[in-house]
């Protein structure tokens, strides 16, 4: 038995990733632990549970946190542990293998390998040659092998292991709201997404699979029989690719489960068809992605491939079903304006959204659009000064009054949403200088703002005092 220990810094809704390799490991017999940095110190129970394994899944912004705590750890144990790394950094920059106390790297899906990796350290018969691994092996070297194909019957899949995550915070296993996977992958290659690198190592596989509808069905079912839930939320990228599946889903789902859902969807493949099936199946609420209102920066820059009237039509279709629209929307693009994301704020309102989450721009390594940021001298500094929030603060060139205007437009893009009136209002007070007075002023009305409609129109569930007061001390928690 070969004892794996996963460490996350904090937890905003259930790991997808780490459930289902954990799931993976413990079905072969290996024993699985999860360290939350935010409420216990890892090294305290890194020094008890004495691991074989160190697991970091890592995002851009996030690494040299966990390249640190990770030297930490094995300074501490006073035993050999192997640190592996994955997740979209490691993925996309393998590279990092070369870091201090780095001993493997996997690129791409997990589950397959870190078993590999399980078997092979606990049959003591380790060999640097597992597909998907990076190694760095005695003298430094490093070892590059190749990927395996993606994982193409999801239904093979153990269910994920969300024990490991409900069994230590205590905010996501009382949440009536929980996350669920139906699917992995998109079609789609805009600039500002991982995605056109993913299918660059990836190169001869279809671009989407599905689990099946009977093996979802199966694990809302298990986690509504154990843990508070009144919200299905499905992570997927893209929730209404395959129209056959989602008959079955709009069949099954809604007399085997009869939950209202959350999914992602796009205005270019809604179809009065696929909108009927979604309020069959019982979803009160989808998001799509808006980005830009600005035809150039949508289409050109985003390579989005639609149209305002498209965008507007998919919001009115929504909206004549009785279906809640939020949207995601990037402002402080390279080559935009704040006329243009003012632009933006307005195309969210023609198109009936209902919630704006609106996020500046990160200029991410190994994106199309972040090359092209870095190639054409429209970022201050490089790469490493990404941080791991993506709504605090541009670090794209331009003038000290724009920067400053954008960013505070963030805070204040979902209330002119709903309320497109107060543009005018809005547009003076976005000049106001930043400091702390006004960071603390609009920071709290937008969290305030959001607070209300994410919970009386995103997710509309019932609010107990027990609800608040949990959600409230999780949220002062968390990180910015």
């Amino acid at each position: 038995m070969t004892k794996i220990l996963w460490v996350e810094k904090q937890i905003d809704y259930e790991p997808q990733g780490i459930m289902s390799m954990s799931a993976v490991l413990k079905e072969a017999g290996h024993d699985v632990k999860l360290a939350i940095c935010a409420q216990e110190d890892p090294i305290e129970l890194a020094k008890k549970y004495r691991p074989d394994i160190v697991g970091y899944s890592t995002m851009t912004g996030s690494q040299h946190y966990y390249f640190e705590l990770n030297r930490a750890i094995k300074e501490n144990l006073n035993k050999p542990v192997m640190s592996i790394f994955g997740g979209p950094h490691p993925t996309f920059f393998p590279e990092m293998i070369h870091e201090a106390g780095v001993d493997g790297v996997c690129v791409g899906e997990g589950e397959g390998p870190v078993l590999d990796l399980a078997n092979a350290l606990n049959n003591g018969g380790f060999h640097p040659d597992l597909p998907n691994w990076w190694f760095k092996v005695d003298g430094g070297e490093v070892v590059k092998n190749p990927v395996r194909p993606l994982t193409r019957n999801l239904g093979s899949l153990p269910k994920p292991d969300r024990e490991l995550v409900y069994s230590k915070h205590i905010v996501t296993r009382r949440s009536p709201i929980k996350h669920f996977m139906a699917s992995r992958g998109c079609p789609y290659s805009c600039t500002y997404c991982f995605n056109h690198a993913w299918y660059q190592i990836y190169t001869r596989e279809k671009r989407g699979y599905q689990f099946p509808v009977d093996w979802v069905i199966q694990e809302v079912q298990w986690v509504r029989e154990r843990y508070p839930l009144e919200q299905v939320v499905f992570l997927d990228d893209l929730f209404i690719i395959f129209v056959d599946w989602l008959e079955e889903f709009a069949e099954k789902f809604p007399k085997e489960v009869g939950l209202p859902f959350f999914a992602n969807v796009r205005s270019n493949l809604l179809t009065p068809e696929k909108v009927a099936l979604l309020k069959k199946a019982g979803a009160n609420t989808v998001s799509m992605g808006i980005e830009a209102g600005n035809d150039r920066l949508r289409n050109d820059l985003l390579k989005r491939k639609m149209s305002r009237e498209t965008i507007i039509e998919a919001g009115q279709m929504l909206d004549d079903a009785g279906i809640n629209l939020t949207a995601t929307n990037i402002l402080a693009l390279p080559t935009a304006t704040i006329e243009d994301d003012i632009e933006t704020m307005r195309l969210n309102a023609l198109a009936k959204v209902k919630y704006s989450h609106a996020f500046l721009f990160q200029p991410y390594p190994a994106t199309e659009l972040g090359e092209f940021t870095k190639q054409n001298g429209h970022m201050v500094g490089s790469f490493e000064d990404i941080g791991a929030i993506a709504w605090d603060s541009s670090i794209l060139v331009r003038s000290e009054s724009e920067k400053n205007q954008m960013e505070n437009l963030q805070r204040w893009f979902a209330v002119g949403v709903q309320f497109p009136w107060l543009i005018p209002v809005i547009r003076k007070l976005i000049k106001m200088p930043r400091n702390k007075v006004t960071d603390f002023t609009y920071w709290w009305i937008h969290k305030l703002f959001k607070g209300w409609a994410i919970t009386r129109r995103v997710h509309p569930i019932k609010i107990t005092p027990r609800i608040i007061w949990t959600n409230a001390r999780h949220f002062l928690q968390m990180e910015a």
